[in-house]
């Protein structure tokens, strides 16, 4: 089973962190803190480890939140290089974004300056969240301002930290309920110069549209129209869950729509075809695809494996295949290999495995495949 994340934040974040405040302001007591702050902090996840150092941040720091807000501040004006190959080393300003989350809702235009610096070391989208429910309003004037920003960390900062389904953090259901405020943000967005902001805006719209499918599919149409290739393709991540779905309005927008003719199923084969349970187990789905047509045939193809949950019952998961556009009389092979070592989301249990693909919408069966015991 993988590592999980908190073996890769562990006690010397909260040294490190002593450490530089220490820097900033000399009175700290370094050995209170850490007393603190390291009691029951094995115990805890990834997140609410950063919690955890936050609340230990505020007993630790002056009460006096603007004379502790800056001395945390002045803590980060030199950082230190994080070690080589800590895949979490920005997680490390976690618990300065929470801070400002727990201790700031009083003085909101000071916390923010302080989010709008911090963000971009670390993403504040966790510590917004809780001005976002004290002043909507206020806040959404605030973020359409930063949708300008020359940080790109601050500009995604307004479509992600307003993203209602965002994970690890509490849902927003407000823009749940009524999205049309942030869509108007993410207007602003979607043709950003960035990768990293259009790629939150698609994730954005991806949420919104668990909630608002039409609207998601209304925005897309609109935006599709005389669109750049860069926003096709954030349109296209946008609609993931839409086009795993086989949503038939979805898939057309993005030129899967419905055919005269059908591709062929040649051949599937699964191999091995009677996997067992263990840390490297995996099955490789195979199909073959032949378009028996005289016109070229556009697919997006999706594997759907129905894994088998503890009381027998099964779930699905689907998998992307590929895209591609087939010519009269070709064929096509098309493969994936499906892990089923154990993950900290999910456990494989043995049983019979239904396999379905779906090509352009449309499902088909494949067979399938006996998991065995270990």
């Amino acid at each position: 089973m993988a590592e999980p994340l908190k073996a890769r934040y562990g006690p010397e974040i909260a040294r490190r962190l002593a450490a530089e405040v220490r820097q900033a302001w000399p009175e700290f007591d370094v050995q209170a803190f850490l007393a603190d702050a390291l009691d029951g902090y094995e115990a805890l996840e990834l997140m609410p480890r950063g919690r955890h150092l936050a609340a230990a941040l505020q007993r630790h720091l002056p009460d006096d939140y603007p004379r502790a807000l800056e001395l945390l501040l002045a803590s980060i004006a030199t950082p230190q290089p994080a070690p080589a190959g800590q895949a979490l080393a920005p997680f490390f300003y976690l618990p300065h974004t929470e801070f400002v989350a727990r201790c700031g809702l009083g003085h909101p235009d000071l916390s923010l300056q302080a989010l709008h610096t911090l963000t971009q070391r670390f993403t504040a989208e966790f510590a917004i969240r809780p001005f976002l429910d004290q002043d909507p309003t206020g806040l959404l004037s605030q973020l359409e301002h930063w949708s300008r920003d020359p940080s790109a960390h601050v500009r995604r900062l307004v479509s992600e930290g307003t993203r209602p389904r965002l994970p690890w953090a509490p849902r927003l259901y407000r823009f749940g309920a009524d999205p049309l405020p942030v869509l108007a943000l993410l207007e602003r967005l979607r043709d950003d110069p960035e990768p990293y902001v259009r790629r939150s805006v698609a994730n954005h719209l991806n949420d919104l549209g668990k909630d608002h499918p039409h609207l998601l599919l209304d925005t897309a149409r609109r935006w599709w129209a005389d669109a750049p290739a860069p926003r096709r393709q954030l349109i296209t991540h946008a609609l993931r869950t839409l086009l795993k779905q086989g949503q038939a309005e979805a898939l057309a927008l993005i030129g899967y729509g419905p055919n005269r003719q059908q591709a062929e199923i040649v051949a599937a084969r699964f191999e091995p075809a009677q996997p067992h349970l263990g840390p490297d187990a995996g099955v490789r789905v195979e199909l073959t695809l032949h378009n028996p047509a005289k016109e070229p045939l556009p697919l997006r193809v999706d594997l759907r494996v129905h894994f088998v949950k503890a009381d027998g019952r099964s779930s699905p998961k689907v998998f992307r295949l590929g895209d591609a556009t087939l010519a009269p009389g070709e064929r096509l092979r098309l493969g994936k290999r499906i892990s089923l070592a154990p993950l900290t989301t999910r456990r494989h249990h043995p049983g019979w495995h239904r396999v379905e693909t779906m090509i352009n919408g449309e499902v088909r069966e494949l067979g399938g495949f006996e998991l065995a015991p270990g």
